[in-house]
C-alpha cells in the first residue's frame, strides 16, 4: 500500500489542506498507487502512455487517443449543479440538493479506483498573480492518465500553484468507472457529473472524456467559476476573447463574446485579418472558450482566458476555416487528437472537413478503431471521425497568441458581442449602447432550430449568453449579477450582436464569414470611438454601407451587403413574442430587463 504522506513529501506538496483532501479520497476510491503531477512530467507520462498503447504517435511530437465509443461528448443530462439552497435552482442548471448528490457520488466512487493510480493534479485556471487567483486554484484527482496529459495542456499544472493557498482551492474528484457497464443513455445510467458549487467541490463519475473528465475546464472554469463570481462580484462566461491591433494608429481593442454551438465562436477567436486589411490590422488570440471578467479599481472592465490551452473541435477545421488552428497542431506541438480517423501505418490523422478524403484506404481506421477498408453496406458512407472529435494544444502553440496572454492583470474589454445563427432577421452587426439592452440581448441569444419538419424553422433555441449548459445558479440572479457588475464600470464596453449566417432565397450564405468577420468588428470599435455614426434602428445601430471597410471583399458579398445590413421589422415583431415567452420562464427577472424588452418592442411598433 502506498505511503501517502511519503509520496506527498517527495513531491514537495506541503499544503496541509490539500494533503488531507488527497488522503481522504485515496481511501474512498481504493486506488493502489499515488502520483503527484507537475507540467514537467509530461514527456514521461506521454512515453508511458505510448508504451501502454493509450496514445498512438502522429508523426513526431503529436499523439492520438480514442475514448470509449459511448463516451464521446459532454453529457448535459447527467450534469448537475448541487447546493444546500434550493433558491439556486434555475431553469437550466439541473439543480439537486448537495447532501443527496454527495452521498450518491461517494457511494459510486467507493473502491472504484482499485488497482489504479490516483494522479494528483494541482492546477491554476489563471495566470499566477491574477486578482482572481484565489478562485482559480484546484486539485483534480483522477485515475486516468490521458486526463492528466490533457489537463497539462489545458491548465497551469504544478504544486507551486497551490502550496501557499491554504484552504482556497477547488476539490475536484474524477473517477472513470467501468465504462462498458455504466448504462450510458439508458434509464439505468450510472454517470453523474456534479458540481457542489457552494462547497467548491466537483465530483465526476463515469467518463474519461472532455468536459466530463478535465475538471479544470468546464466544471471549474465555467460552472464553479460562475458561482464563485456571483458570490464575489465577477463574471465567468463561455466567451471567446481576441485583440484587434490597428497598426496605423497603434490602438488595440479587446473583444469578448458568446456564441451558441455551431455559431462560429472558435473560428472567430482564432481568426486572422483578411488579406486586403492585413497591412493595417493584426488579430491576437487570447482564448476560444472561457473568459473571466471583473471591474478594476479604475472602473474599467477587464478580462482573461483562464485556460492554458485549446480543446478544439476537429470537424471542419482546415486552412480556410481556421488556419490558425491548423498551425497550432503541427508536428512537434505535443498536440493530442481524440476520436478522429487514424492510419496506423502512416501515423496520419484525418477528419471530415480537413481536406480531401484519402483514396488509399490501407491502414485507415475510423474513430472506433475499425478498418475503413472492411466496411460494407450502410457503413461505407459513415463518418470516419466522430463529429465531436477534438484536438488539444497549448496556447503557446497558437501562432498569433497575444504577447500578454499570461499577464495577470488581464486586458481591458472594449466590446462584448453575442453571435447567434439566424437566416434572415439578424443583420451582420448591430451595436447596443445601453447596458440593460445589451444584457437583454445576451439573455435572448440563440440559434435557429433546424428541424423544419417540427414546425420550428426560424425559431431560436435560446442560449442565454451561450451559458445554457453551464448555468450554476438561477437565471434571474444571473441577469441581476450582470447588471450589478456593469453598474460598477465607469468606462463601459459597447455591446453588439453579430450574425454571419444570413441566407438568400436560394439557401446560400450572403456573407463570406471567416476572416471577413473582422470587418464588422473594426466598424464596432470605430462606432464606439465616434469615428462613424451608423444608422439607428429599433434594435440597435447598424453600419452604413460606406462605413464598412470593403477593400478586397468579393463581388458577390458586395452585392449582398444591403441585405445583410437590413432590419426585417415583421420578423422582429414575431421574434419579440418568442422572447417574451422565453424570459417569462425566469421568475424574478430584474425589471430593467423587462423594461429593455418593452423599449425594443415599442420601437419596432413605432417604426412602421
Amino acid at each position: 500500500m502506498t505511503d501517502v504522506d511519503a509520496t506527498l513529501d517527495a513531491a514537495g506538496l506541503t499544503n496541509t489542506h490539500v494533503r488531507e483532501y488527497v488522503k481522504h479520497w485515496f481511501e474512498i476510491t481504493g486506488a493502489e498507487r499515488l502520483e503527484v503531477v507537475n507540467a514537467s512530467d509530461d514527456d514521461r507520462l506521454v512515453a508511458e502512455a505510448v508504451e501502454a498503447g493509450e496514445l498512438l504517435p502522429v508523426g513526431q511530437g503529436r499523439y492520438y487517443s480514442r475514448s470509449y465509443y459511448k463516451d464521446t461528448a459532454r453529457a448535459e443530462e447527467r450534469t448537475i449543479v448541487a447546493t444546500s439552497d434550493e433558491g439556486d435552482k434555475g431553469v437550466y442548471n439541473n439543480w439537486r440538493p448537495a447532501a443527496e448528490m454527495k452521498d450518491k457520488l461517494v457511494g459510486l466512487m467507493t473502491g472504484a479506483s482499485a488497482g489504479k493510480t490516483m494522479y494528483v493534479i494541482p492546477y491554476l485556471m489563471a495566470p499566477p498573480g491574477s486578482p482572481l487567483e484565489n478562485f482559480a486554484a484546484g486539485v483534480e484527482l483522477t485515475d486516468n492518465r490521458n486526463v492528466v496529459m490533457q489537463m497539462i495542456r489545458m491548465a497551469r499544472v504544478g504544486v507551486d500553484h497551490i502550496n501557499d493557498l491554504g484552504d482556497s482551492f477547488v476539490r475536484a474528484v474524477h473517477v472513470t468507472g467501468d465504462l462498458p457497464n455504466l448504462g450510458q443513455g439508458t434509464p439505468d445510467d450510472q454517470r453523474y457529473f456534479v458540481t457542489v458549487a457552494d462547497e467548491r467541490t466537483i465530483l465526476h463519475y463515469g467518463s474519461s472524456y472532455g468536459g466530463n473528465a478535465l475538471l479544470g475546464k468546464i466544471a471549474h472554469g465555467l460552472r464553479q467559476g460562475a458561482y464563485d463570481g456571483w458570490k464575489n462580484g465577477f463574471l465567468v462566461e463561455q466567451f471567446m476573447l481576441l485583440g484587434v491591433v490597428d497598426k496605423e494608429t497603434g490602438k488595440k481593442y479587446h473583444i469578448c463574446g458568446g456564441f451558441p454551438s455551431a455559431s462560429g465562436k472558435t473560428n472567430l477567436a482564432m481568426t486572422l485579418a483578411p488579406d486586403a486589411l492585413g497591412d493595417r490590422y493584426y488579430v491576437e488570440f487570447y482564448g476560444d472558450d472561457i473568459a473571466w471578467l471583473w471591474v478594476g479599481d479604475d472602473g474599467k472592465l477587464y478580462g482573461m482566458n483562464p485556460e492554458n490551452g485549446v480543446f478544439g473541435v476537429a470537424k471542419d477545421t482546415n486552412e480556410k476555416t481556421n488556419p490558425t488552428a491548423v498551425d497550432s497542431i503541427v508536428e512537434g506541438t505535443g498536440a493530442i487528437f481524440t476520436n478522429v480517423a487514424y492510419n496506423a501505418k502512416t501515423q496520419e490523422v484525418w477528419w471530415e472537413g480537413k481536406g480531401p478524403k484519402p483514396t488509399d484506404l490501407d491502414g485507415w481506421e475510423d474513430w472506433k478503431g475499425d478498418l475503413i477498408a472492411d466496411r460494407s453496406g450502410e457503413e461505407v458512407d459513415a463518418p470516419w471521425a466522430h463529429p465531436n472529435s477534438r484536438f488539444t494544444t497549448t496556447l503557446a502553440n497558437v501562432p498569433n497568441v497575444a504577447k500578454d496572454f499570461e499577464d495577470p492583470a488581464g486586458v481591458e474589454i472594449h466590446g462584448v458581442i453575442f453571435g447567434g445563427r439566424t437566416r434572415d432577421r439578424e443583420p451582420l452587426v448591430r451595436a447596443i449602447t445601453d447596458v440593460a439592452e445589451g444584457v437583454y440581448d445576451g439573455l435572448t441569444l440563440g440559434a435557429e432550430a433546424t428541424a423544419a419538419a417540427d414546425g420550428l424553422e426560424g425559431v431560436l433555441r435560446y442560449d442565454p449568453m451561450s451559458m445554457r449548459p453551464f448555468m450554476s445558479y438561477a437565471e434571474a440572479d444571473y441577469a441581476a449579477h450582470w447588471l450589478e457588475v456593469f453598474s460598477r464600470t465607469t468606462t463601459k464596453p459597447i455591446f453588439a450582436h453579430v450574425n454571419w449566417f444570413q441566407r438568400g432565397d436560394d439557401g446560400r450564405f450572403l456573407w463570406p464569414g471567416y476572416r471577413e468577420n473582422l470587418r464588422p468588428l473594426v466598424w464596432l470599435m470605430q462606432y464606439k470611438n465616434g469615428e462613424v455614426e451608423g444608422v439607428e434602428t429599433p434594435v440597435g445601430v447598424i453600419p452604413k454601407r460606406e462605413e464598412l471597410l470593403l477593400d478586397g471583399l468579393d463581388e458577390q458579398a458586395l452585392a449582398d451587403l444591403d441585405t445583410v445590413l437590413t432590419i426585417d421589422t415583421d420578423r422582429w415583431k414575431q421574434e419579440m413574442g418568442h422572447r417574451e415567452k422565453h424570459l417569462a420562464q425566469f421568475d424574478g427577472l430584474p425589471e430593467e430587463i423587462w423594461e429593455a424588452h418593452r423599449r425594443v418592442a415599442a420601437a419596432l411598433e413605432a417604426s412602421e
